[in-house]
């Protein structure tokens, strides 16, 4: 399910308020990278410029606020990888795009998808996460073909990866994290390609491997 099929589902909204809405997602899905699925509504309200009252117009809780920022995030994500895909004719060059465009669009949000914060089976977040998982596969496919790519990398060692190197540390107010995920998003990137100098331990990761309750 892509942004379209999102927005359709939403009643129309006024232009104030639709841009309301709009800086509340953007503050939350900051916030989420910085604190993760314990996010501090006041804190939201206060980056996105609106009152706490405007902020449960539009969202009645936490959940649903969360809810909203991780569809956005996945939808915006998984557009970025076909998109690298299509338009880069060197498969690694679409799968580097792809990495740091991924930390720009926040894809340390997604933490929220394994901390039990939702219903399981969820329609629409399965829906989009599905949708999600096949444009990141299609990535690694393309570069494991091109022989770019070491063979013992999965999809799940690529997104754990980005969800690490682009959240700040724990208990630290290092919260400029642009500055540093970059850089290390592509010495992590050197690392992925071949020749492998080294052989790594255990098996490559799957979304499902991720997925699984401890």
């Amino acid at each position: 399910m892509g942004s379209v099929a999102i927005e359709r589902q939403r009643p129309r909204l006024r232009a104030d308020a639709s841009r309301n809405r709009e800086r509340i997602v953007t503050a939350a899905r900051e916030a989420l990278v910085e604190h993760g699925p314990d996010i501090p509504l006041d804190e939201v309200a206060r980056r996105a410029g609106v009152g706490n009252a405007t902020l449960y117009r539009h969202f009645a809780d936490r959940t649903q606020l969360i809810r909203t920022v991780t569809l956005s995030v996945m939808d915006r994500v998984a557009r970025r990888a076909e998109a690298a895909l299509a338009e880069e004719p060197d498969a690694f060059e679409a799968l580097r795009r792809f990495t740091h465009e991924a930390a720009d669009e926040r894809i340390g949000a997604l933490c929220t998808l394994l901390s039990g914060a939702f219903e399981e089976g969820d329609p629409e977040l399965v829906s989009v996460g599905d949708h999600l998982t096949a444009a990141v596969q299609a990535l690694i496919s393309s570069a494991h073909r091109s022989g770019q790519l070491r063979t013992d990398v999965a999809v799940g060692d690529l997104m754990v990866a980005l969800s690490q190197l682009t959240r700040p540390l724990p208990g630290t107010a290092c919260f400029n994290i642009d500055r540093f995920a970059h850089r290390h998003l592509q010495l992590f990137l050197d690392g992925l390609r071949t020749p492998a100098r080294s052989e790594l331990p255990g098996s490559a990761v799957t979304l499902e491997d991720l997925q699984q309750k401890s």
